[in-house]
């Protein structure tokens, strides 16, 4: 917001508040409208969106082996990181 001199006469801001609320009626007297014209009610969303949310699936299992091997794959991906960055170092 711009930086403004002090305003003595406060006739000014209230003819402007009033002007700003005469706009937002008419602006929220044209969204029932359009409101009406699609079949929607203001305050509440339509069927579809309020539809429950499905169940989480239970968290899968790993074995402690797949546990293993994937730990030994990325102890090998980082080795090998390593080596490429030690030799270019």
């Amino acid at each position: 917001m711009p930086r403004t001199k002090a305003i003595k006469d406060k006739s000014l801001l209230s003819a402007a508040l009033e002007g700003l609320e005469a706009q937002k009626q008419r602006i929220e007297e044209q969204i029932q409208q359009v409101q009406s014209l699609l079949g929607r009610r203001r305050g509440r969303p339509p069927a579809a969106a309020q539809a429950k949310p499905e169940k989480a699936r239970p968290r899968r299992r790993l074995s402690a082996a797949a546990r293993k091997r994937i730990a030994l794959a990325q102890k090998r991906r980082w080795a090998e990181y390593r080596k490429r960055t030690a030799g270019a170092a």
